[in-house]
């Protein structure tokens, strides 16, 4: 199928590794050029090679003056991708307002200010695309990362409302919810939850979805691309008349019909 994304352009936030690693890729593949901030070059450089139409910037877009290093190399696009996310198991009563605060700004303020700065344009010309990449944490919130769920829920009220606004354009903001995604970080989460000492991957991949995702029907980790080409439609004009939508790619956690 055609995506018609040939020539577009996109900005990927987080997008050096794991999902957003595979956004990247999906979006490239389609003929998009596509611009990944990150804050270390090396590591840049290191994903991104041999991914052709991809422009790699050094900004650390989970500040402030990084988002703005970010808007003044490239002032315009057709896709934002805010990706760009943070997570750790903590009880409740040991997450301080620093951990509150810093989550907070890296999962949410990054995607707030850069869409600050895009989504107005998008609107002018009456085209783009802003799409969140949330979880399903934002719709269920997991005991053991409370904080991390308030800032997915946060995801979808921002998205949704920033939908409202694209009333008789062709501008659409959506928000895509993944399950727990496979990617190095996510397999070191999954050993520390793990009741085995010095488990497998595979053994700690195993228990988290038999004692903490029972719910889930897939059973397992998602890839990254089974998440991608969600997000590369989504991100097309073929997707035109889905707008304002969380879009659930978790392999069946969620109970609930919608």
């Amino acid at each position: 199928m055609d995506l018609q994304l040939k020539g577009k352009t996109a900005i990927v936030t987080g997008g050096s590794a794991g999902i957003g690693l595979a956004i990247t890729k999906a979006l490239a593949a389609e003929g998009v050029t596509v611009t990944v901030p990150g804050r270390s070059k090396e590591k840049l450089d290191q994903a991104l090679a041999g991914i052709s139409n991809v422009k790699p910037i050094v900004a650390d877009v989970a500040t402030a003056e990084g988002a703005e290093a970010l808007i003044q190399q490239v002032p315009d696009t057709d896709i934002l991708v805010n990706n760009l996310g943070i997570y750790e198991a903590k009880p409740f009563a040991e997450i301080t307002d620093a951990d509150w605060l810093k989550i907070f700004e890296v999962n949410v303020l990054s995607g707030v200010r850069l869409s600050r700065h895009y989504f107005p344009h998008m609107l002018e010309r009456k085209q783009g695309r802003v799409i969140f990449i949330s979880s399903e944490s934002g719709v269920m919130t997991p005991s053991e990362m409370i904080h991390y769920g308030v800032t997915k829920s946060s995801q979808l009220a921002i998205a949704r409302g920033l939908a409202e606004l694209t009333k008789g354009t062709a501008v659409t903001v959506n928000t895509i919810l993944p399950g727990p995604t496979r990617s190095e970080a996510i397999i070191e989460f999954l050993e520390s939850m793990s009741s085995v000492k010095n488990p497998t991957p595979e053994q700690a991949e195993r228990e988290f979805f038999e004692k903490h995702r029972q719910s889930s029907l897939l059973q397992r980790l998602i890839e990254g691309e089974e998440i991608a080409n969600l997000v590369a439609y989504i991100a097309s004009p073929l997707s035109a008349a889905t707008n304002g939508a969380a879009l659930r790619a978790e392999g069946g956690l969620l109970r609930s019909i919608v």
